[in-house]
């Protein structure tokens, strides 16, 4: 499926690649759906799902030209730098605007969500018992989820490898988020905070020479953690495309009632007008986790007021809707160009 691409489509794909690992940051956002949206999803599936016996074999030999041809390389290389340069400054940016903005933030992606709906929705005809039953258990689960609570933070190199797998799931699975199941398993300010921290501060010591972070033992529990997660995430990635590629042959219209439907679910987890209620003792004091952060129980949902506020979060729903609408614009052109 090795396509040929001009510049501009590279450009593009590293741009998305961005927004996958942008996405992938947020709880409550899948990456996912970038990718079921900008019209690479199965292309995405195929690639990662082209990396089994063949491929080792082509690659153990020595024939990496054939084994990059075979995995369809160009195409994740590209995706997959633009994903890795997102998670060392787009999500610094995410960051910041989800400390300073963050109703914007939260409805910037409920407005992306609502857009990703209409889009896979409009395309869709193949409505039956069976894909309206698979819509609803998969809304039931996405709501589900949502009503979870975290779990304490685990530092143990097995667990931090499950949940590699587990996080690495909103990648191949549109509206399930796998940033937001790191805070149900309690991880995710170890994992994509504090371990992705430790990597960029590493780059920066050894880039000016300075090598003594080698024995400093916490930065290097922390290489460990991360070395952790992303060998569970590589296996996760390829385990998930290899199912996710025989269900969407062989049951692609129950597959995709079902996305709908977790993309639905998803909704309650980024509503912009929520109020976080923390864990609490007897005598009302908040229960921390190891890195001194507060531990939610679950959030309260409430309805907004009529302010200002409220009117430029409203815009940016609407920004986030006209997000997917351009990007979906920009799919149906390209289409067009190869045909």
């Amino acid at each position: 499926m090795e396509a040929t691409r001009t510049l501009k489509d590279k450009i593009f794909l590293i741009i998305k690649g961005l927004g996958m690992g942008a996405a992938n940051k947020v709880p409550g956002v899948s990456g996912g759906v970038v990718a079921f949206v900008a019209g690479f999803y199965e292309e995405f599936i195929f690639s990662l799902q082209r990396v089994n016996k063949t491929a080792f074999k082509l690659l153990f030999n020595g024939r990496f030209k054939s084994f990059f041809k075979y995995i369809n390389g160009r195409f994740l290389a590209l995706l997959l730098s633009g994903m890795l340069i997102s998670y060392f400054s787009v999500s610094k940016i995410l960051d910041y605007f989800l400390v300073h903005y963050e109703l914007y933030v939260w409805s910037l992606f409920f407005g992306m969500i609502i857009g990703s709906i209409y889009y896979i929705n409009r395309d869709f005809t193949d409505w039956s018992f069976k894909t309206i039953v698979s819509l609803v258990i998969g809304i039931s689960l996405g709501i589900s989820i949502s009503f979870l609570d975290p779990a304490m933070e685990n530092d143990n190199l097995i667990f931090v490898f499950f949940c590699g797998i587990i996080s690495v799931s909103g990648m191949t699975l549109p509206g399930f988020s796998g940033s937001f199941i790191l805070i149900l398993l309690g991880n995710y300010v170890l994992l994509l905070v504090d371990a992705v921290n430790a990597l960029y501060d590493t780059f920066s010591d050894i880039f000016i020479g300075d090598f003594s972070f080698t024995s400093n033992l916490e930065r290097i529990r922390m290489l460990k953690v991360l070395a952790s997660f992303t060998l569970g995430s590589v296996v996760g990635l390829v385990t998930f495309s290899h199912v996710l590629s025989y269900i969407l042959k062989h049951y692609k219209s129950i597959t995709t009632a079902t996305i709908i439907g977790f993309i639905v679910g998803s909704l309650g987890v980024v509503w912009p007008w929520k109020k976080t209620i923390f864990k609490v003792t007897e005598d009302g004091t908040y229960i921390l986790d190891s890195a001194g952060n507060k531990i939610v129980s679950n959030y309260k949902r409430f309805l907004p007021e009529l302010n200002n506020e409220t009117y430029i979060a409203l815009l940016c729903i609407v920004i986030g809707i006209l997000i997917v609408l351009a990007l979906e614009w920009y799919g149906q052109k390209t289409k067009k160009a190869n045909a």
